[in-house]
């Protein structure tokens, strides 16, 4: 998950009002994801958000994707979407370096009633990745910054034809759509991955300015 900027507002690049009209539209979570909001507004943690939420889980349901890599989960907000869209036969493999976010993840998701579909695997999402077998019907990129394009190239040759690549904060607080100031790697990869996933022509990228960005890309 991206590491928060100073400043780091979770309506992301929307307008306020705007964000703040398409949030109060949305029906209210469960008690799991309620108090995982809480938690990650109480302590800075990085996570989709509802609205986000709510695109990946449709997503993964109107595509059948019943093998999904999460890339970056923290504490399993993003992860408690997508394995309850997948449903029962599904599996989703949660990703995570810190030891504090596999636990806390670990509770969330059981009392979501999801971890049984969830395998966690703790260290770099990169290396875990790596290590794990097998073809993918959607990948969901939220490491740090500077490893998106790496992830990308990771990810692509592991998604099936007809797969989806989905990566968060691709607008990055709006900065993608600026020139990088100097030393500013974060958002000088950001652009990069954007452009790859655009010049790569058996990808069909999609960018919806949702919150801090939000990119959907179909393999062909």
């Amino acid at each position: 998950m991206a590491r928060p900027l100073p400043g780091y507002a979770p309506e992301g690049v929307l307008q306020p009002g705007i964000d703040r009209y398409i949030n109060q539209l949305l029906p209210p979570r469960d008690a799991v994801l309620a108090e995982m909001e809480r938690l990650a507004k109480r302590e800075r943690i990085p996570i989709i958000g509802p609205a986000c939420g709510r695109l990946l889980a449709l997503v993964a349901q109107v595509s059948g994707a019943r093998r999904i890599f999460e890339m970056g989960s923290a504490i399993g907000y993003s992860t408690v979407w997508l394995a309850r869209a997948i449903g029962q036969e599904g599996k989703i493999y949660w990703t995570d370096a810190d030891p504090k976010n596999l636990v806390r993840a670990r509770q969330f998701l059981r009392r979501a009633g999801v971890l049984n579909r969830v395998e966690m695997l703790e260290g770099d999402a990169l290396v875990s990745l790596k290590k794990t077998p097998g073809m993918f019907d959607m990948i969901f990129i939220d490491v740090g910054k500077e490893q998106y394009p790496a992830a990308l190239h990771l990810a692509f040759p592991r998604l099936r034809r007809g797969g989806l690549l989905i990566a968060d904060n691709v607008l990055w607080y709006g900065r993608a759509a600026r020139p990088a100031k100097r030393g500013d790697r974060s958002t000088r990869s950001i652009q990069q991955f954007n452009r790859e996933i655009h010049a790569n022509k058996r990808l069909f990228p999609v960018i919806l300015p949702l919150r801090d960005g939000v990119a959907v890309c179909r393999k062909g």
